[in-house]
């Protein structure tokens, strides 16, 4: 082979590689860390989202819920936004469309500052949403129809399934069916503020009320928390925050679920390291691949009553801890 043959083949080479090392980074193939994304599977199927696309849907699902709303309006407000701006908070659109609804300013949906809002955005959808009679029992197309008024009504049935699957996972009815892969944060310490979290924890805490509102939580005290914990808790550092969901019931554990699913959506965004609830825990980075495992808490054996049982395997509230 000449010289400039063996130059060539060599360039080839290297392109391969590149090309394969590439792929691999950007699918999780092999022992590279898989990349950022999420995915919900229901009954055998599956969608994957970028973490921008989860978090906008986990929104979609926390107004839902904290406005009390059934699963079949986060189906509809799914697809719709699947189709108009495929789970992204659009800065533009067709004419003055923004947003993850592609809602009009000039068709009266609120002015820019407000619509370019998830949260805005979302009630938006639900309060045009609820006004039409007997939504829950039409198709996903014709709801969604009713509220975009669409020039292509037929195109939001191309994501009706994919809304369905994500619905049920956000809304808590499939439990522990979505995750996201993430790097695990290398961020440094933080000093206790008042109430006895760091700024990061109490960041999470803020946004959680944010979106669902005053939920009962716990965990922390002033000072910091120097009991009630198993040994090497973040909750000992200020890191952690449980949010309860008493009784134990079927409904409560759907809801707790609803907060679980949440978290992982925001979990590179609020430097989240572990959710735990019913039995279930999440973890960032590497582990994340595994999506949720079983948990296996210290101190649970066959002697221990009921009641303890129920706070070790965290049934009644779910846990969640930062960098």
């Amino acid at each position: 082979m000449t010289r400039a043959g063996k130059v060539i083949a060599a360039v080839a080479v290297v392109a391969v590689v590149s090309g394969a090392a590439w792929y691999a980074v950007q699918t999780g193939l092999g022992p590279l860390p898989g990349p950022d994304s999420c995915t919900a599977t229901v009954d055998g199927h599956t969608v994957g989202m970028t973490t921008e696309q989860a978090e906008n849907a986990s929104i979609v699902a926390a107004v839902a819920e904290r406005r009390g709303l059934p699963a079949r309006a986060i189906s509809i407000a799914m697809a719709t936004a699947y189709q108009e701006s495929k789970l992204v908070n659009l800065d533009g659109g067709d004419r003055d469309s923004l947003g993850l609804f592609q809602q009009r300013p000039s068709q009266g949906w609120g002015d820019r500052d407000e619509i370019i809002d998830p949260y805005y955005a979302t009630n938006a959808f639900y309060d045009a949403l609820v006004k039409i009679d007997d939504y829950q029992d039409m198709e996903i197309t014709e709801a969604a129809q009713e509220v975009q008024r669409s020039a292509f009504p037929d195109a939001y049935a191309d994501h009706e399934q994919d809304g369905r699957t994500i619905a049920s996972a956000m809304s808590g009815y499939s439990d522990a069916v979505f995750s996201c892969t993430t790097d695990s944060a290398d961020l440094g310490a933080e000093e206790l503020e008042a109430n006895g979290l760091t700024s990061r924890a109490n960041a999470v805490r803020n946004d959680v009320t944010r979106s669902f509102g005053d939920l009962p939580v716990g965990g922390f005290e002033p000072g910091g928390a120097t009991s009630g914990h198993i040994e090497g808790s973040a909750h000992y550092d200020g890191r952690a925050v449980d949010v309860f969901f008493r009784p134990v019931s079927s409904q409560n554990t759907r809801r707790g679920w609803v907060l679980a699913h949440y978290l992982v959506a925001n979990a590179d965004r609020l430097h989240i390291e572990h959710v735990i609830f019913d039995d279930r825990v999440w973890t960032a980075g590497s582990a994340s691949d595994e999506g949720w495992r079983d948990f296996d808490p210290a101190g649970v054996d066959g002697d221990t009553s009921a009641e303890t049982r129920v706070v070790l395997e965290h049934r009644d509230h779910v846990h969640v801890d930062v960098a």
